[in-house]
C-alpha cells in the first residue's frame, strides 16, 4: 500500500508517497543481550518456516565460529511479513571490532531496536551502537530482554537507557522511545514488565507502529549504495544494500561511481531479495528495498550506482580506520608443513586478498620480506577470528604480537583510547584500580550495583589492555566481567605501557617433552606442555616466576640404572599443564616472539630460535635503548 503523506517545510508543502507495505530496521545490542536470539524468535512466529521444519538456535548465526562464540561477527539480512507489511531486519555485530558493520548499516534502516539485559543494564557497546543510530537520526525502540531472570530489575534499566539517551544528546522525538519487555529464550514480550503475553505479537506491532515507513520515490532517477559485501564463487563480489531512490531492473546497464569519482558502467547480471533465512533472485526492485546486487567485479562498500544518464552519487560511506595491526608470516617453525595443507606465501596473500573482498575494516600491506604481510584490523577478536578461520581451512601461519596504530593529529602523535566498564566484586575492586592505574588507565567512575558488585568505568589506552584480559581473569578468580569500546584518539603516553611482566621456559633442543623434565621444571614457572608433545629449540614451553627467559630441558629422561633408592618411593603429582586459546596466546606473547598457528596446534615460540643468535640480538636492542 502506498500512502501519501504531507510535509511542510519554509518553502511551503511537499507532497511525500510512503511504502507502506515495507519496514526497514536493525537489531542492535551489547554482546549476548539475545539480540540473535530475539531475531530466531521473530523469524519462527512470523510464519516463515513450516511446522515440521527444523530451525536451528541462533538460526541467523551462520558462521562456525559465529556459533561456538555465541556471538555475531557478520551483519545478516532477513525479511518476515507481518500482516502484509514487510519487515526487513538486519540483525548486526554486537561487539566494538565489528562496529564499522554497525554503522553502515545505520544508513540502510529507518529504525533500530535497542536490546538491553534486564539485569545487566546498559554496558559499553550498548552506547556505541546506540550513538551510531541517533547520530543518523533513527527513532529506537527499546527491547529489554532476558525479563524471565530472577535479578531482573526492568525500571531501573529503562532509567539507565533514557540517561544514556540524554547523555548522547538524543532529541525530544528519540526521547520519546517505546518499550517493551520480553523473554527471547520463552519467545514472550509485553508492554507490561511484570506480565508477559504468550508470543511476541506486541513486538511487531511496535515495529510497524513506530517504524517509519520508507519515501517511495520510485519515479526518480536510480541510487543504489552498497553498504555491505558478500562474495560467491559463480557470481564473483556482491553489493548488499538499499535502493533510496527510483528502481533496478536485471539486465539494466548503470553507472558505478567509486569512491574517488571514477564512473564504471556494468549490466546488472542478477537482484537479490531476502526472504526469511533465504536469499531469492527477483527481476527488479524500488525505493525502499533491501536487496543483493552482482554484475561488477570490484563494487566496494560506499559507492553508487546510479542509470548512465543521470550520474548523481550518494555521500560516501565513513568506514572507521583499523586501530590494531600485526605481522602475518610463513610459518617457519621446525614443524612447518607438518600439520596444513596451505603453507606457502602465495597461498597465503590470495586468502588475505579474498578476505579484503568482502571485509572492508581490514587492510594487508607488504613488507620488505616477499613473505610477510601487515594486517591490520578494528581490534584483537577482529584479527583473531580471521586466523581461527584461516586455521581452520587448513593453513599454517606466524603472527606478530598485536601493536596499536597511532596516528598524527594536527601535528600531535595520538593513540586509541578505549572506554572500559568493570563489574568486580567488592573484595576484587582495590586490586583492579591499582592494576588499571598501572597501565595509565583514568577512573570516570565507580558505583554499587547491589549483591556485593562494584562498577568502574575507566578510559585507558589501547595498547595497556593487550594482555590485560588474562591477568583480570586470574585477578577476580573468573568473577569478573570486562567490556570495552573504542572511546577516541588523545595524545600519546610516553612509555611502555602493561606487557607481561615474567619471562618465558624456552626449550634448549628439538624432542619430546617427558614427564620426568616437567616434574623437575614444576618449581620454575607454570608448564604449557603435555608429556609427549613434540618442542624444538627456541619453542616457548612454559612461563618462567622470574622476570627473565630461561632455557630449559624440557626433554630430559632420567638416567637408567638398577640401583633402586633405599627412601621410600613418593609418588609426584604433575599439574595440568596451561592450555591457552589463540585471543591468550595473542596476548601472552611479546615483541620477541611469535605464535605459530596450524590447524591443530597453536605454538608459542621465540622469533630467534638459536639461543645463541638470540642472546647477541638481545645485547644490541640493549645498547640500542641505552642510547636514545
Amino acid at each position: 500500500m502506498i500512502q501519501l503523506k504531507i510535509n511542510s517545510n519554509n518553502e511551503g508543502k511537499v507532497l511525500m508517497k510512503l511504502r507502506e507495505d515495507i519496514r526497514n530496521i536493525a537489531i542492535i545490542a551489547h554482546v549476548d543481550h539475545g539480540k540473535t536470539t530475539l531475531v530466531d524468535q521473530l523469524l519462527k512466529q512470523s510464519g516463515m518456516f513450516r511446522e515440521n521444519e527444523h530451525v536451528e538456535e541462533r538460526a541467523m548465526d551462520s558462521n562456525d565460529i559465529e556459533r561456538e562464540r555465541g556471538i555475531t561477527i557478520l551483519a545478516k539480512n532477513t525479511a518476515i511479513d507481518y500482516k502484509g507489511t514487510r519487515i526487513n531486519i538486519l540483525d548486526t555485530p554486537g561487539h566494538a571490532d565489528f562496529g564499522g558493520e554497525v554503522e553502515r548499516i545505520m544508513k540502510m534502516v529507518d529504525g533500530v531496536i535497542l536490546v538491553v539485559d534486564a539485569y545487566e543494564g546498559t554496558m559499553p557497546q550498548t552506547r556505541f551502537v546506540l550513538k551510531k543510530a541517533l547520530e543518523q537520526n533513527l527513532k529506537p525502540l527499546v527491547v529489554v530482554n532476558k525479563i524471565d531472570k530472577e535479578a531482573a530489575r526492568p525500571e531501573e534499566v529503562v532509567d539507565e537507557v533514557l540517561e544514556l539517551f540524554i547523555e548522547l544528546d538524543a532529541n525530544d522525538e528519540q526521547l520519546e522511545f517505546p518499550v517493551a519487555y520480553a523473554s527471547a529464550m520463552n519467545g514472550t514480550a509485553s508492554e507490561d514488565p511484570d506480565e508477559q503475553d504468550e508470543d511476541m505479537q506486541s513486538i511487531y506491532k511496535m515495529i510497524v507502529d513506530y517504524v517509519p515507513a520508507p519515501v517511495d520515490n520510485s519515479d526518480d532517477p536510480l541510487q543504489f549504495q552498497v553498504a555491505l559485501l558478500d562474495y560467491n564463487d559463480y557470481v564473483g563480489r556482491i553489493g548488499v544494500g538499499r535502493v533510496f531512490r527510483g528502481e533496478m531492473r536485471v539486465g539494466q546497464q548503470v553507472s558505478l561511481i567509486k569512491i574517488d569519482g571514477s564512473v564504471k558502467n556494468f549490466r546488472v547480471t542478477k537482484i537479490f531479495g531476502f526472504f526469511g533465512l533465504n536469499r531469492l533472485e527477483i527481476d527488479h526492485a524500488k525505493a525502499g528495498d533491501l536487496i543483493a546486487v552482482s554484475g561488477m567485479e570490484d563494487i566496494n562498500v560506499g559507492e553508487t550506482v546510479t542509470p548512465v544518464d543521470h550520474q548523481d552519487p550518494m555521500p560516501v560511506l565513513r568506514i572507521d580506520e583499523p586501530t590494531l595491526q600485526m605481522t602475518f608470516s610463513v610459518n617457519n617453525s621446525p614443524f612447518a608443513g607438518r600439520d596444513g595443507k596451505f603453507v606457502t606465501a602465495r597461498k597465503i596473500e590470495e586468502r588475505l586478498e579474498q578476505q579484503l573482498e568482502t571485509d572492508v575494516s581490514l587492510k594487508v600491506e607488504p613488507t620488505d620480506q616477499p613473505d610477510a604481510w601487515v594486517v591490520s584490523g578494528r581490534g584483537e577478536l577482529h584479527l583473531s577470528i580471521l586466523i581461527e578461520n584461516m586455521r581452520r581451512e587448513g593453513f599454517e601461519l606466524q603472527v606478530s604480537k598485536p601493536i596499536v596504530i597511532e596516528r598524527e593529529i594536527d601535528g600531535v602523535k595520538c593513540e586509541p583510547f578505549e572506554r572500559v566498564q568493570i563489574d568486580v566484586p567488592e573484595s576484587d575492586t582495590g586490586s583492579i584500580i591499582e592494576s588499571l592505574g598501572q597501565r595509565k588507565g583514568e577512573m570516570l567512575d565507580m558505583s554499587n550495583t547491589g549483591n556485593g558488585q562494584t562498577r568502574l568505568v575507566f578510559l585507558v589506552p589501547a595498547r595497556g589492555l593487550i594482555g590485560y584480559r588474562t591477568e583480570f581473569m586470574s585477578m577476580t578468580s573468573g568473577y569478573g566481567i570486562l567490556n570495552h569500546t573504542f572511546e577516541e584518539y588523545r595524545p600519546a603516553i610516553k612509555g611502555r605501557i602493561g606487557g607481561r611482566r615474567n619471562g618465558v621456559l624456552v626449550s634448549m633442543d628439538k624432542g619430546t617433552a617427558s614427564t620426568y623434565a616437567i616434574l623437575q621444571l614444576s618449581d620454575r614457572g607454570t608448564n604449557f606442555m603435555e608429556p609427549g608433545t613434540d618442542v624444538y629449540e627456541g619453542m616457548v614451553v612454559g612461563e618462567n616466576s622470574r622476570d627473565n627467559d630461561l632455557t630449559v630441558n624440557i626433554t630430559k629422561v632420567k638416567a637408567a640404572n638398577n640401583i633402586r633408592s633405599a627412601t621410600k618411593e613418593q609418588t609426584e603429582t604433575m599439574k595440568k599443564p596451561r592450555v591457552m586459546t589463540l585471543e591468550e596466546a595473542l596476548e601472552f606473547i611479546n615483541e620477541d616472539e611469535l605464535v605459530e598457528v596450524t590447524p591443530d596446534n597453536v605454538r608459542l615460540r621465540k622469533r630467534i630460535l638459536d639461543k645463541s643468535a638470540r642472546e647477541r640480538a638481545q645485547k644490541k636492542e640493549k645498547i640500542r635503548l641505552e642510547s636514545e
